[in-house]
């Protein structure tokens, strides 16, 4: 089993390093995680024909919402993914609480190298909704373990706006996580904000409050809202223990534990070079617990940087190959 202190005793990881690590947790993963063993048996894949990462096979990412999918018989977190009214619900077990918060903790230093905030307003008013929420207990560590201060706002955009303003004019500098459709209705009152003070970032989704947005046409609209506002966007998901974070350009940015290569959506055996189109797979090294080796629903394509772009969701009609291993 791989050791997460090996990992941080190392960062950041060369890609030798990262390899090895995978190589590891791919033959612990196939022992000891059961769905995992089956999904590699139903491939063929074994010791004997997976002696590189590119030969690993990738788990569908929606095997988590009917499998039970963990290498261990306890757990001491459990996340669940929002879902939709009637819909199955994926589950992640994490097996040390540690493991989730140094991974996201690492994570989010290593993008903002340093930056230093006063002050963490969370706007996720749908994932205040429920329970389970692995972005909620992110954000609520970071407000308070990281940079020590901060609020949960709900729906309460009146309140967010005058602590804003508040704090802005005192020169505070502020950290907003917002989801996408509540980005959006802050964007609609008027304030006397100095945005200049504020980095938003942005963690996606409409959550039933009208259509998804193209990651530029919002950047758009909240520029033109809050004049003189970095933008951020997070990618990350219940299945996972990292984020990719991106700015402005809208090329995500793995930590180094972390790794993404995209594969032909008709041949889940072939993976394409950098600039093609297709299914985002994802290593994450911090799920040696779980299943590191999660094959997305996202399309999006990388560039010679390693940095990965989202495109939207896959059309299940033109996946084949998926179509007949599920």
């Amino acid at each position: 089993m791989i050791n997460p202190n090996d990992i941080w005793n190392h960062l950041p990881l060369t890609n030798a390093k990262f390899n090895d690590f995978a190589l590891e947790v791919y033959q612990f993963q196939s022992v000891h995680n059961n769905v995992y063993a089956q999904w590699c048996d139903l491939l063929g894949k074994s010791d004997e024909n997976v002696n590189k990462v590119e030969n690993i096979p990738f788990l569908p990412i929606s095997i988590f919402k009917t499998h039970k999918v963990s290498a261990f018989n306890t757990h001491e977190l459990m996340f669940t993914s929002s879902g939709t009214s009637g819909s199955e619900r994926s589950q992640h077990y994490i097996y040390k609480e540690r493991d989730y918060i140094d991974s996201f903790t690492f994570g989010f230093h290593h993008y903002f190298k340093g930056q230093k905030f006063d002050y963490l307003a969370a706007l996720l008013p749908s994932y205040l909704d429920r329970t389970g929420s692995g972005l909620i207990h992110m954000v609520q560590h970071l407000m308070q373990n990281e940079i020590g201060d901060g609020k949960f706002y709900n729906r309460d955009f009146k309140s967010l706006v005058s602590d804003l303003e508040y704090l802005t004019q005192n020169g505070k500098r502020i950290l907003l996580f917002g989801v996408t459709f509540g980005l959006l209705e802050l964007s609609k009152i008027s304030n006397n904000i100095d945005w200049n003070c504020v980095e938003i970032v942005e963690t996606g989704g409409m959550k039933g409050h009208g259509k998804e947005q193209i990651r530029g046409e919002l950047y758009s609209i909240l520029k033109k809202a809050f004049p003189g506002i970095h933008i951020h966007s997070e990618y990350g998901m219940t299945e996972l223990c990292s984020q990719a974070y991106a700015n402005e350009s809208g090329w995500f940015k793995c930590p180094s534990w972390m790794r993404v290569m995209i594969q032909d959506p008709s041949d889940p055996y072939t993976f394409l070079e950098t600039g093609k189109t297709g299914r985002i797979c994802i290593i994450d090294l911090m799920n040696y617990h779980s299943c590191p080796f999660i094959a997305t629903d996202d399309l999006g394509k990388m560039n010679a940087q390693g940095e990965f772009e989202v495109l939207g969701r896959l059309d299940y009609a033109d996946i084949r190959g998926c179509n007949q291993l599920l």
